[in-house]
């Protein structure tokens, strides 16, 4: 709901209802994939929708959303080293993209047993984020408005929210948001 509070117009589709042209023609500035349970493999629309509007639309992945990201780009989502539900960490960050003006380290909470190995993240990824446990928490594109983070903005223990999801707004809307917008 942080994306409403910051002035935006928000549509929620479910990934199993709709197709990804269906969701595509809905004319959105950007796409939000949200968290939720299993795997990318069956998140509904999520990696076709990925696939098809990378070329056009900015998106932000949030943990199930980010995991799908980095599969569809070639990363293995794999089992995490630890499950972390509800689990507040330190979050160090390049400050690039979404991250843009917020300190590094900050407290994020994290409620994942998945993660994208960070061996197989492809050369058009890089990692923009880690947890005080050395597991990515961020990636962005290297060339498209494409950014995902693992741990979850929204959490009310987690810091600086608001700024992440203005920044994506910005991004989406084609404006500067700190060091670097996309």
């Amino acid at each position: 709901h942080y994306i409403g509070e910051l002035g935006a117009e928000v549509e929620v589709v479910r990934n199993d209802a709709v197709s990804a042209d269906d969701a595509l023609a809905m004319g959105a500035e950007g796409i939000v994939l949200s968290p939720g349970p299993c795997d990318p493999d069956r998140a509904g629309i999520c990696l076709e929708l990925i696939e098809k509007a990378k070329g056009s639309l900015p998106i932000l992945g949030v943990c199930l959303g980010h995991q799908c990201i980095g599969q569809v780009f070639g990363g293995q989502v794999v089992l995490a080293p630890k499950p972390m539900h509800g689990k507040i960490s330190e979050i160090t960050h390049t400050g690039t993209g979404v991250l843009a003006g917020i300190p590094s380290p900050f407290k994020a909470t994290r409620y994942h047993s998945l993660t994208i190995e960070r061996e197989t993240l492809p050369d058009c990824l890089e990692t923009t984020a880690t947890s005080d446990d050395g597991v990515i928490q961020g990636l962005a594109h290297k060339e498209l408005p494409i950014h995902g983070v693992q741990f979850h903005p929204e959490s009310i223990a987690s810091e600086h929210g608001h700024r992440l999801i203005q920044n994506f707004l910005d991004i989406a809307r084609n404006k500067p948001s700190g060091k670097e917008a996309a």
